[in-house]
């Protein structure tokens, strides 16, 4: 079933637990999802980045997507990330995204807020609602995201944001890195703790590949309630067909997808189980 991610991650907050936001740019990446979802029976967003836009038919996904969730038996959201021009967001709300990510985090402070704000006001009035972020993350290895500065969210900034925008979920800056990391991960969970006593509206971890379990259990019990995935998800599959590529072996388009998709559903059930508790 199709549903307002607000709503799935409000239960999410209640429930003490985590949903995944997995990165998809192709049939297979969206059917993996859904069927681990629907596996371990948790909810799933499906998650479609801005920067895919050029790749990607957003009108035909959208309604591809759409109409794989109704038929789901879990609770499934269309999520729009990491959005910089108003103009892709109209779009993804135009054709039926539960919700979207308006990413102003290189703006200074008092620009971010007000750019989100008339986001939100324009998002809600089509009962589709909005994530937003402040502080910004580094880029890791393999990452196809843009250079981030690292800059960690500042709690009282948090507060002072969300209640001069209205968003409905805020991704946090807690030392995560879009990718896998370089080095020892240093990710500050004492700091999540603080956003989460001034915030009430369920937070967001960008960054969950790589992440040690412990660390994203300890940031669920502190409020993280949706998970984005991408790097760890697109290196199972791009490893699963060098194997096509040293084997030499000329197979068949559809045998080599189908496979690629088989190979990307464990690592996503591995992220589904943790972020459930399992």
């Amino acid at each position: 079933m199709l549903v307002n991610t607000k709503d799935m991650l409000i239960n999410a907050q209640k429930g003490k637990y985590g949903v995944a936001a997995f990165n998809v740019y192709s049939l297979e990446t969206v059917q993996a999802a859904i069927r681990v979802a629907e596996q371990e029976d948790t909810p799933v967003i499906i998650a479609l980045g801005e920067r895919y836009f050029p790749t990607v038919d957003v009108e035909g996904f959208a309604a591809m997507v759409r109409a794989m969730a109704e038929k789901a038996s879990v609770p499934v959201s269309l999520h729009l990330d990491h959005a910089y021009e108003k103009e892709s967001i109209i779009r993804a709300i135009r054709c039926g995204f539960s919700s979207v990510m308006f990413d102003g985090s290189t703006h200074p402070l008092e620009e971010n807020i007000r750019l989100t704000k008339e986001i939100t006001e324009i998002a809600h009035m089509a009962g589709v609602s909005v994530e937003a972020e402040i502080g910004s993350l580094a880029k890791g290895a393999f990452s196809d995201e843009e250079e981030g500065t690292g800059t960690l969210t500042d709690p009282e900034s948090a507060k002072a944001f969300v209640e001069q925008t209205g968003v409905d979920f805020l991704a946090a800056a807690i030392g995560t890195v879009h990718g896998m990391y370089q080095g020892e991960p240093k990710i500050d969970i004492e700091l999540l703790g603080r956003i989460q006593q001034v915030v009430d509206i369920p937070l967001v971890l960008h960054g969950g590949s790589g992440t040690p379990e412990e660390k994203v259990r300890e940031a669920i019990q502190s409020g993280i309630t949706k998970i984005n995935v991408n790097t760890e998800v697109s290196m199972a599959a791009v490893s699963h067909l060098q194997t096509y590529f040293e084997n030499k072996d000329m197979m068949h388009l559809s045998t080599v997808m189908e496979d690629m998709q088989r190979a990307m559903e464990p690592v996503m059930a591995k992220f589904v189980r943790l972020f459930a508790g399992k």
